[in-house]
């Protein structure tokens, strides 16, 4: 799969400099609309997020050990778009990061936010997507992090309602 434009703009959508604008919106926002439970909601984003971490890479990519597409294929059967990395490719990092963080908000914003609600949903498959598209994961290995990080997004958001 190939498309100009695509290939321009989708590898950004892995770097970190582009991500820290939207950390700092999330962290914005959470402070001006909820306050003193803003910083609450931070900490336990950040639970969320490390968790979802730990377990996607120390639990189960240091035990599964899948190889990249990059590395694992013929240099003809996946275009490189990026470095490869030298990690393991089961499960993504970068899904199950961007949709614990995506759906642990999506679980505590009140209905009435919803145009914030599909903004977070975006974000995260489209990152989801570029770790595809640039050939550092499989399919499987996305929606298996994604899975892992909406599982743990659920998770920390109901203990954070049930003592907040």
């Amino acid at each position: 799969m190939t498309n100009g434009l695509f290939d321009t703009v989708i590898p950004w959508l892995r770097e970190p400099v582009l991500w820290a604008p939207v950390y700092l919106f999330i962290i914005g926002f959470c402070l001006f609309n909820f306050g003193k439970k803003g910083y609450f909601i931070i900490v336990f984003l950040a639970l969320t997020a490390g968790t979802a971490d730990f377990i996607s890479n120390t639990v189960i990519k240091k035990n599964v050990e899948r190889l990249r597409p990059c590395r694992a294929l013929d240099a003809d059967e996946v275009i490189k778009r990026v470095h490869c990395g030298s990690g393991y490719s089961f499960t993504s990092n970068h899904a199950a990061n961007h949709f614990a963080i995506s759906w642990y908000l999506i679980f505590l914003l009140p209905v009435g936010r919803r145009w914030l609600r599909i903004g977070l949903a975006v974000w995260a498959f489209a990152v989801a997507f570029a770790q595809v598209y640039v050939g550092v994961h499989y399919p499987l290995d996305v929606i298996s992090g994604a899975l892992l990080g909406v599982c743990t997004a659920w998770f920390w958001s109901r203990i954070f309602f049930r003592f907040s």
